[in-house]
C-alpha cells in the first residue's frame, strides 16, 4: 500500500455502511445498565446482531443467546475453521451501555444520528462501534467462497459496565467451552499518542478496601468528652490527601513516554521517579492518565458517619477505590495503607471489598505482530503498547492465560484525551472514517491469525 493512500480505504476493500447501520441499531435499543441486576436487557441487542448475522448463507455462523438472568442475554456467533490446530480469534464485544443525563446532550442519545460523517449516541465509542465493526467483518468472513483456516468468534456480552456478573464471568463459569477462544481483541485501543496508536496490553486492576474508625459516642448536646468518629475520618481524609502511594516506573511508561512527548527534557524529567510529579503539570490533558498508570491510585469514594443529628457517631466507614499495578498483591495493598495512615492506622480495621488482579499480556505474540502489521499498513503509523487506567472483559481472558488486545484504529484528531471525552461523557460520538479504518485494520488481522 503506498503512502498516499494511508488513512483511506484501500481499493478494492469495500465500505463500512454495513456496519455503522448497525451500530445505530444497537444505540437506539437503550441497553443502560445502571448496576441494578434488571437493567441492561441486551436481549434486545442480542436481536439486533442475530437479524444482522442472519443475513450470511445458511449454517456459515453458529449463533447461541446464553442468558444469565431474563433479558440479561450474551450473543456467542462463531464461523468454524477448517483447521483445529489454527488460531481461534475471538472478538469480545459488550452490548450494554452506561446511563446518560439527557440534559448533557444536544441530540437525542438514543437516537443513532447519522450527523456529518458521525454516529451520535450513548455507546458510540464504548463500545458499540466496535462490536459492530466485529459483527460485521465475522459476516464478511462467513460470506467468503472458502472458510477459515481457524475460528473467528463474536463475544457479544451483557454487563461489562458492571462488572460482568450477568456476562463474562457466567459464561465462563457456565458454558466455558462456548467460549473457548485462544486469543481475543476488545477494547480500549486506537487512540493517537503523538504519531503512534496506542493498543491496550494491560489494565489496573482494582482492590477496594473499607477502612472503619471508631470513636466513642455521646449526646450530641454535650459534645465535651465524647470521641466523633467524624472528626477521625476527617483526619483519615486529610492524611489520604496529603501522602501519595510512591511512583512506580515500567517499561509501559517508558514507552508511553517515548510515544507521547517530543520535548526531550520533559521526556527526561517523566522518565526520574522523584521528578515525575513536578513535570505532571506540563502534560495538558493526558496528566490524569499519566498519575493514574505511573502508581497505585487510592481514592476515597463513598462515607458513612453517623445515623442521626442529635448522637454524635462512634463508627465511620470509608470506601477507597483502589487501583493496582501489575505485580501488586493484597498484603502489597494493606501495607501500603499502612503506611500512608501512618500513625493513624494503629486504630482503624481494613477490610477488603471485591477486587481483581493487575493483567497484562505479553508484546511477544503472534497476535500483537499482526496488529502491529495491520496498523502498519493501514495508518502508515507505528504502535505504542499502554495500560488501562479502568478495567474492562479482556482481563477475564488474561487471568485464563488467553492473550487479549485492546484494539482500534481511530482517525488522525482521536487522542487520547478526546477518546477519554467520549467514554462515559456527554454528546458521545463516533466519525465514519474511524469505524472504516478499524475495519480496514480488523480484516488485516483476521486474515493474517486466521486466513
Amino acid at each position: 500500500m503506498s503512502g498516499e493512500g494511508r488513512e483511506a480505504l484501500p481499493d478494492g476493500s469495500g465500505t463500512a455502511a454495513d456496519a455503522i447501520e448497525l451500530l445505530r441499531a444497537l444505540i437506539r435499543e437503550g441497553c443502560v445498565n445502571d448496576g441494578q441486576p434488571s437493567s441492561g436487557q441486551e436481549i434486545r441487542n442480542v436481536r439486533v446482531l442475530q437479524r444482522f448475522l442472519a443475513r450470511a448463507p445458511e449454517g456459515t455462523i453458529e449463533t447461541q443467546v446464553l442468558e444469565a438472568s431474563p433479558g440479561r442475554a450474551s450473543l456467542i456467533a462463531r464461523v468454524r475453521g477448517t483447521d483445529p490446530s489454527a488460531p481461534s480469534l475471538g472478538l469480545l464485544g459488550h452490548i450494554d451501555v452506561v446511563p446518560v443525563d439527557p440534559e448533557g446532550w444536544t441530540r437525542n442519545p438514543f437516537g443513532g444520528e447519522l450527523i456529518d460523517g458521525e454516529v451520535w449516541g450513548r455507546g458510540a465509542v464504548d463500545m458499540l462501534y466496535l462490536t459492530a465493526s466485529f459483527a460485521a467483518v465475522l459476516r464478511e468472513v462467513a460470506r467468503a467462497p472458502e472458510r477459515p483456516r481457524g475460528d473467528l468468534v463474536l463475544l457479544a456480552v451483557a454487563d461489562e459496565e458492571a462488572g460482568g456478573d450477568y456476562g463474562i464471568h457466567w459464561l465462563l463459569r457456565e458454558h466455558p467451552e462456548k467460549v473457548r477462544v485462544s486469543e481475543a481483541l476488545s477494547e480500549s485501543g486506537g487512540m493517537r499518542m503523538g504519531k503512534h496508536v496506542a493498543i491496550e496490553v494491560a489494565e489496573k486492576g482494582s482492590a477496594g478496601r473499607r477502612l472503619v474508625v471508631r470513636g466513642r459516642p455521646g449526646h450530641a448536646s454535650i459534645p465535651y468528652g465524647a470521641n466523633s468518629a467524624a472528626y477521625r475520618v476527617g483526619e483519615v481524609l486529610q492524611r489520604l490527601g496529603e501522602v501519595m502511594p510512591a511512583v512506580q516506573l515500567s517499561e509501559l511508561w517508558d514507552a508511553f513516554v517515548a510515544a507521547r512527548i517530543d520535548d526531550p527534557a520533559l521526556a527526561q524529567r517523566l522518565r526520574d521517579p522523584v521528578r515525575v510529579d513536578a513535570a505532571l503539570p506540563h502534560l495538558g490533558g493526558i496528566a490524569g492518565y499519566a498519575h493514574a498508570v505511573s502508581r497505585v491510585t487510592m481514592s476515597p469514594t463513598v462515607l458513612r458517619v453517623g445515623k442521626t443529628h442529635n448522637v454524635i457517631p462512634a463508627v465511620g466507614r470509608i470506601d477507597l477505590d483502589i487501583r493496582t499495578l501489575p505485580g501488586t498483591s493484597d498484603e502489597d495493598v494493606d501495607e501500603l495503607i499502612a503506611a500512608v495512615l501512618g500513625p493513624l492506622a494503629e486504630n482503624i480495621e481494613i477490610r477488603r471489598l471485591r477486587g481483581w488482579a493487575a493483567t497484562s499480556s505479553s508484546k511477544d505474540t503472534p497476535l500483537f505482530a499482526a496488529i502491529e502489521r495491520a496498523v502498519g499498513d493501514v495508518a502508515g503509523a507505528p504502535v505504542v503498547p499502554i495500560m488501562a487506567a479502568g478495567g474492562s472483559d479482556a482481563r477475564v481472558l488474561r487471568e485464563l492465560g488467553i492473550p487479549a488486545y485492546g484494539f482500534g484504529l481511530l482517525g488522525p484528531d482521536w487522542t487520547y484525551e478526546r477518546y477519554r471525552e467520549g467514554v462515559h461523557g456527554n454528546d458521545e460520538r463516533i466519525d465514519v472514517v474511524s469505524v472504516e479504518l478499524t475495519m480496514n485494520a480488523l480484516r488485516r488481522i483476521v486474515e493474517d491469525r486466521i486466513g
